[in-house]
């Protein structure tokens, strides 16, 4: 059994793409990875259309909120994953960076939202592939 990564999840808000990938990741990966996220500049609270449409595939946002980005995440995480927050993510040496390029789901409708998801759904599969949690 490979080691317990952790992965942190990073765009903007917090309340949108970064949100729903740490829900998938915890959904499907259980404990075998330690999951987090954070924003650069955290909204006040999660996109209510992006909890919907997590609900809709049986997971649930409503009870989180948008953290803000620290210095200790980023070193605590083996794989930072960034999601449009450019070069607002610090920089650490021996991490493992990857930038999902996710159009942001804030002020868009249902539909759009849903195929955000769906996206980030399938980028979290091959995550899990490529770490050997299947």
């Amino acid at each position: 059994m490979p080691p317990k990564r952790s992965v942190l999840f990073v765009c903007v808000h917090n309340a949108g793409r970064s949100q729903m990938a740490q829900a998938f990741l915890t959904h499907l990966a259980g404990d075998a990875v330690e999951v987090r996220s954070a924003g650069s500049a955290p909204a006040e609270h999660i996109n209510p259309v992006a909890v919907e449409a997590m609900a809709e595939v049986g997971i649930h946002l409503s009870c989180q909120a948008p953290k803000v980005l620290t210095q200790a995440a980023v070193e605590a995480a083996d794989i930072v994953i960034t999601m449009g927050c450019g070069d607002a993510c610090p920089f650490f040496p021996g991490k493992r960076y990857l930038d999902w390029e996710l159009d942001d789901p804030a002020g868009q409708g249902i539909d759009a939202v849903r195929a955000i998801r769906d996206q980030i759904q399938r980028r979290v599969r091959d995550l899990l592939h490529e770490l050997g949690i299947d």
